[in-house]
């Protein structure tokens, strides 16, 4: 039995070392990050985050403010028996984290309900050059000129991908948070489990502007499992500060649209070269 257990741990640990380096080769957790700087850089994508700056602001501040206020002490106290001296910090990160998975369900079910995240997606897409594809799923402008912005040319949605958070999906979410009682290792893995539920999402957009249905896009993200958990992990983690989560949901939003931009543009490089070689063999 002994040996069983000691191979089953060798497997996985194994299994994990091939996933963090099949994660860290896909560069998809840079994403998050290219976002900000890409977001920060392009005022025409300001617009949406800007027309619900209010709502946004107010609620993050808001549901922040009260998990510290009502559960930061208690907590704190609990991790005091599991964590030790590391307590506070543990207590922060747990608090941060409740306050992240409240929040989301909020701003998927009201504050963001209307059409501003997909309105980003659509806009760094096309800011990117890929208005062929944002055509499949909203009516686009053709009366501006080449460098125009991008939001502005943004017409009718005719499929809306951003629907409310379930609360299946919420309750699976909430019974993660018990994890962050295990001192650095519980914490991690919940963010790795909150980063693998919450990649996919991402690119819901993406996937419905594909046309793929629940095959497909299955297939694609078991393919690549690595690359959407680093993503959403990075998500996750840059959604836990303070304060400033939904907002950062936006430059999650953009980071999202440029990777699949850039999934894109590997298509069509390997369907050209693919072609060009099929042109030679004939």
């Amino acid at each position: 039995m002994a040996d069983k257990v000691k191979a089953a741990a060798v497997a996985e640990a194994m299994h994990i070392r091939d996933l963090t380096a099949e994660a860290a080769r896909s560069g998809a957790y840079l994403y998050p990050f290219k976002g900000i700087v890409y977001f920060l850089s392009h005022r025409s994508l300001w617009q949406p985050l800007l027309s619900r700056i209010g709502p946004t602001l107010s609620l993050g501040l808001s549901v922040t403010s009260a998990m510290f206020f009502f559960t930061y002490v208690p907590q704190a106290a609990v991790l005091a028996f599991t964590s030790g001296p590391m307590a506070p910090i543990s207590a922060a990160l747990l608090v941060l984290s409740e306050s992240s998975t409240i929040l989301n369900a909020l701003s998927r079910s009201f504050s963001l309900q209307d059409v501003s995240l997909v309105d980003t997606f659509d806009g760094t897409l096309i800011a990117r050059g890929h208005e062929a594809l944002v055509a499949d799923g909203r009516q686009l402008s053709t009366s501006g000129k080449k460098g125009d912005d991008p939001i502005a040319r943004l017409g009718k949605l005719l499929k809306r991908p951003f629907t409310k958070l379930s609360p299946h999906a919420l309750l699976r979410s909430l019974l993660y948070l018990p994890l962050n009682f295990i001192p650095v290792v519980g914490t991690i893995a919940y963010i790795v489990f909150q980063g693998k539920r919450i990649g996919p999402i991402a690119h819901e957009r993406y996937f419905q502007l594909k046309g793929w249905n629940a095959r497909q896009r299955d297939e694609w993200v078991e393919r690549n499992r690595a690359a959407y958990t680093s993503f959403g992990v990075a998500a996750f983690i840059l959604e836990m500060v303070p304060f400033a989560s939904l907002a950062l949901a936006y430059t999650n939003t953009v980071g999202a649209a440029l990777w699949a931009a850039d999934i894109e543009k590997r298509m069509s490089t390997a369907s050209d070269n693919f072609r060009k070689q099929d042109g030679k063999a004939e």
